[in-house]
């Protein structure tokens, strides 16, 4: 199934991680143009991956194995849903590292290999097909992390470290017990043989709740979304960037890739969890976004509500809110990375995040209130731009299940509207008043290359969605024929006595299924 006849996920990996073990022995300027070189070429490569994605095809392509130990195996492989977010991730990088370039300026080198063992990481996380070398890729990226916020981060990094830290990793361990009894039940650890294994109703509420310890604060669901706005606070803009761009989809790709598929009835029974966590986060952290003074606390605040959209839409056990949770997750990533770009860009120039210490940017720096304000459009979900199709196909999905958890899901994006207008106001509308920030320089070459980027692609994905739909769509609905059958009644579209209908994604799936020879239901 690897229709490239070479092992291009490998090389994927092994390519920064060698650039990485480089960069600890040369010098500063060096170290940059190396990672800057890899992450690029390695860009390009995902650009390949995409190209020879063949859609409509087998769902698991570009297949790896190498049988090492037990039931341990060098096991790479991806679907269209895989394969996008790998592509977020290798397009992230090359601005991550061109927004270091100037305010980095101690152990360099250090910094640089950071970056691209945590591209290894996250491109693993995505990729591997065995779910121990999951386990492993999907907790060691924390140690990147959490060296890039202690040692390059601001003034109360250390906690801000540790917190994120043992956060993330206190509910993994529960995961990984989970894992071990899973394997033992299925007799593989062979995370294709795992989709397909039904496990028994009374385990899987076990098993679903240990995995939940895990993606839960990956996510971040409140309530255990504290440790995020100190990591974004005090991490580097870069650090924020692929904090938010990547790693927080991490949560949403465990429950798309475990927790539906293999245990279903345990993701019905705990429906009403997830909808009410999802519900409180989207108006809690939203009123807590709109009395913030700190930017990218405010940003960080709006990244939780927009992740509660995600797993509203997840557990709506149907097409459209799978595939808007998708979307919504590839939106973010992209335009909450251009926010945080777009504070990093006014920092460096005052060192100050403070809402309060700017105004009138708009007058001595147009194209950056232009850029700003395309993302700030982004974020509350614009026609026209990527935030509104995930967003809009997500509550679809949503209220096919229920319309009171719709109805306040949706007050997320009246409140967004309400914080991110109100900040942009702050910063760049008004007069200028402020002597230094009269002084301020508008966007150089370099910071213009590392947010039109992101424009362009925000904008394709709002004008053109089915660019980004169409390789998931078939995955998309595997995964609805493998959860129909736990499919919840919704207060929306469903009488008492009435019977459970088929779902149409189901029904597209199976129909499609059959013509095709693709995949098994159960």
């Amino acid at each position: 199934m690897n229709q490239l006849d070479f092992p291009i996920l490998s090389v994927m990996l092994a390519l920064p991680m060698l650039a990485a073990i480089i960069c600890f022995f040369v010098e500063a300027q060096t170290a940059r143009i190396l990672a800057l070189a890899t992450t690029l070429v390695t860009f390009v490569l995902g650009i390949v991956l995409w190209a020879n994605f063949d859609i409509g095809g087998p769902q698991w392509q570009y297949v790896e194995r190498v049988d090492l130990f037990g039931n341990f195996a060098w096991a790479l492989g991806i679907d269209g849903i895989s394969m996008l977010l790998i592509m977020l991730t290798v397009f992230l990088m090359p601005i991550c590292i061109g927004a270091s370039w100037d305010s980095i300026q101690n152990r360099v080198g250090e910094y640089m290999a950071a970056f691209l063992v945590m591209e290894v990481l996250m491109i693993g996380v995505f990729a591997a097909q065995d779910i121990f070398l999951f386990y492993i890729f999907f907790e060691a990226v924390l140690i990147p992390m959490y060296l890039i916020i202690g040692v390059w981060g601001g003034a109360n990094r250390i906690y801000a470290a540790y917190k994120f830290f043992l956060y993330t990793l206190l509910g993994s361990v529960v995961m990984l017990i989970a894992m071990l009894w899973l394997v033992q039940d299925a007799g593989s650890s062979d995370i294709t043989v795992l989709l397909n294994h039904d496990v028994s109703p009374e385990a899987q509420t076990w098993l679903w709740l240990a995995f939940f310890a895990s993606f839960a604060v990956k996510m971040p669901m409140w309530p255990v979304h504290t440790w995020l706005p100190d990591a974004h606070v005090q991490a580097p803009t870069a650090g924020s960037v692929i904090l938010a761009g990547v790693l927080l989809k991490m949560g949403g790709y465990g429950f798309l890739r475990f927790s539906l598929p293999m245990f279903p009835e345990a993701s019905e029974q705990f429906v009403w969890l997830i909808f009410a966590l999802s519900m409180i986060a989207v108006v809690y952290t939203s009123l807590v976004a709109l009395v913030q003074q700190d930017m990218k606390k405010l940003i960080a605040y709006s990244s939780v509500a927009h992740m509660a959209i995600v797993t509203a839409g997840l557990f709506a056990f149907n097409r459209q809110g799978i595939e808007g949770a998708v979307i919504v997750m590839l939106s973010h990533g992209l335009v909450s990375s251009a926010l945080f770009l777009c504070v990093g860009v006014i920092y460096d120039r005052l060192h100050t995040r403070e809402i309060s210490r700017y105004g009138g940017l708009a007058n001595n720096m147009p194209k950056y209130a232009v850029l700003f304000l395309l993302f700030t459009m982004a974020s509350i979900g614009l026609p026209g731009t990527s935030g509104f199709v995930g967003e809009f196909l997500s509550l679809a999905g949503l209220y096919k299940v229920s319309s009171w958890a719709t109805l306040i899901c949706a007050t997320g994006i009246i409140l967004g509207a309400g914080y991110m207008l109100y900040l942009y106001r702050r910063v760049a509308m008004g007069e200028l008043v402020h002597e230094d920030v009269k002084a301020m320089p508008d966007l150089s070459i370099r910071e213009i290359a590392l947010l039109a980027p992101i424009a362009a692609v925000v904008m394709w994905m709002g004008v053109y969605p089915e660019s980004f739909i169409a390789p998931i769509r078939d995955d998309v609905g595997t995964l609805v024929s493998r959860i129909e059958r736990a499919t919840p009644e919704g207060d929306a579209n469903l009488k008492m006595g009435q019977a459970k209908p088929v779902t149409e994604g189901a029904a597209a799936s199976q129909g499609h299924e059959a013509a095709t020879g693709r995949g098994e239901s159960h």
